[in-house]
């Protein structure tokens, strides 16, 4: 399914630098279809003249071909079709039965210096190191396309477009993102965007996880709470890492759990 990421959800807000939007706007940094022509789309009604004319030279670059199938989706939202619509692009009559939706419809950014997530300890070490002389859009092109190794380092990143940006790589696991919501060195922001991931919550851990960090929003632990199961709630019950509301309120479900049972 494609939809709404982090990432996007930042060039929404207007709350991306101009060299990042240049970046952008040249078909880099998104590491999904989607993702690459929403921003793109976005882009093209920036304030700065030289983003939006990057911005169309890059969109007219793509195949008229490429864009009818990827429109053809089901899942593409209707404001986009009617885009290209407006522009004569249409989508196919006949769905595209395969369609790598994790990857970029263009690829003007070669991440393949960034390594992956199979490299040897040398190359990931190495990999690790070259974070700390690296600017800003590098570090964000790093959070969405790099290694697990850079995803670690880069989800505490004090910048929140940073660490919330590692949320929108197709690289992440579900045991990534477990050991990311059991951090308590990470923003509450990022601990806020995955506990409003429908596809992560389906994990038992990551919603375990959750509840049990201090850092995760209050409103957010109570209603994730009411998922555990009895053992976690008696253990959460009495849980000093997390806040007293919290234990209370476990201690209250436990309490109602035994008496349904009797």
């Amino acid at each position: 399914m494609i939809g709404p990421t982090p990432l996007l959800d930042f060039f929404k807000k207007g709350e991306v630098a101009r060299d990042v939007r240049l970046e952008a706007a040249k078909g880099a940094l998104a590491p999904r279809a989607y993702e690459q022509l929403a921003i793109l789309v976005i882009l093209i009604e920036d304030p700065d003249r030289e983003i939006r004319d990057t911005a169309e030279d890059t969109l007219t670059k793509i195949p008229v071909e490429v864009l009818s199938s990827f429109l053809a989706r089901s899942d593409v939202p209707v404001d986009m079709r009617e885009f290209f619509g407006d522009r004569g692009i249409f989508p196919d009559e006949i769905p595209p039965i395969e369609f790598d939706a994790d990857e970029p419809l263009i690829d003007t950014d070669d991440a393949a210096d960034l390594g992956s997530d199979e490299d040897d300890e040398a190359t990931r070490q190495s990999g690790a190191q070259a974070l700390a002389n690296m600017n800003f859009p590098q570090r964000l092109r790093a959070a969405v396309k790099g290694t697990r190794e850079m995803r670690a380092i880069l989800i505490r990143d004090p910048n929140k477009m940073i660490a919330g940006s590692v949320l929108s790589s197709p690289k992440v696991s579900i045991p990534e993102v477990e050991s990311f919501a059991r951090m308590q060195n990470v923003s509450e922001d990022v601990l806020r965007i995955i506990g409003s991931n429908r596809a992560w919550l389906k994990s038992y851990n990551v919603i375990l996880a959750l509840t049990k960090n201090p850092k995760t929003p209050p409103g957010m632990g109570m209603t994730l709470m009411a998922r555990l199961n009895n053992k976690d709630l008696a253990k959460l019950a009495v849980d000093r890492n997390v806040s007293e509301a919290l234990r209370i309120s476990a201690r209250k479900k436990v309490a109602m759990n035994q008496a349904g049972k009797e």
